[in-house]
Formats: C-alpha cells, sequence, structure tokens
C-alpha cells in the first residue's frame, strides 16, 4: 500500500453532522477520533494488524462517548451507525485497504 493524503474537503459523519438529534460537538469528537486513525494511515505503509489495531483503538475511543451522547438526550443509534461506517468504508477504499467494514468496526458497541 502506497501512503497517499486523504482529500482536505472530506466530509467526515456527514449525516451526523445533517441530523439535529446529534449534538455537533459530540459528532466533532467522532470526526476527531476518525482523523487520528487517517493521519495514522497517511503517516506510511503499515501492516494490516496495526492498520485493525488502529480502528480498534478508533472504535472503543467511539463506544466510550455513548454516556456523553445519552447525557445530551442523543445515543448512537443506526443513523450514527451507517454514518461512521460510510466514513470508514471511505477511507478504506481511500487507502486501499483490502478489509471489510465489519471487520474494521468489529469492536462496536453501536
Amino acid at each position: 500500500m502506497i501512503p497517499n493524503k486523504f482529500p482536505d474537503d472530506f466530509e467526515y459523519v456527514k449525516e451526523m453532522y445533517d441530523d439535529a438529534y446529534f449534538p455537533n460537538f459530540l459528532v466533532d469528537k467522532i470526526k476527531e477520533i476518525i482523523q487520528e486513525v487517517v493521519t495514522f494511515l497517511e503517516s506510511g505503509t503499515h501492516s494490516m494488524t496495526q492498520i485493525q489495531d488502529a480502528f480498534d483503538v478508533m472504535t472503543l475511543k467511539i463506544n466510550a462517548m455513548q454516556n456523553e451522547f445519552d447525557e445530551h438526550d442523543s445515543e448512537l443509534e443506526t443513523v450514527a451507525r451507517e454514518s461512521i461506517a460510510d466514513t470508514v468504508d471511505q477511507i478504506l477504499t481511500h487507502f486501499d485497504i483490502d478489509l471489510d467494514i465489519e471487520e474494521a468496526i468489529r469492536v462496536r458497541e453501536w
């Protein structure tokens, strides 16, 4: 895999931003967590194990946000799941990573 730059204008978790049910400041946190994986992928060539580990860390951090969403009368539900999965899928495609989306977010609790 040849490292390359992810588009600066990419719209992370667009559906979550488009839905007022999700507080933007919490969606911003999810975006930042996902951007950490993108930064990692842009930094060079990594093994599939390292890549999976990065997605596991990302997913665990998002899992840990469930209480914050609850506190703001929101939750990581269907729209959130699909939005996060779609964003991850686009990242996998861009970096030509042969990893199934369900495997990439395998530790999710949402």
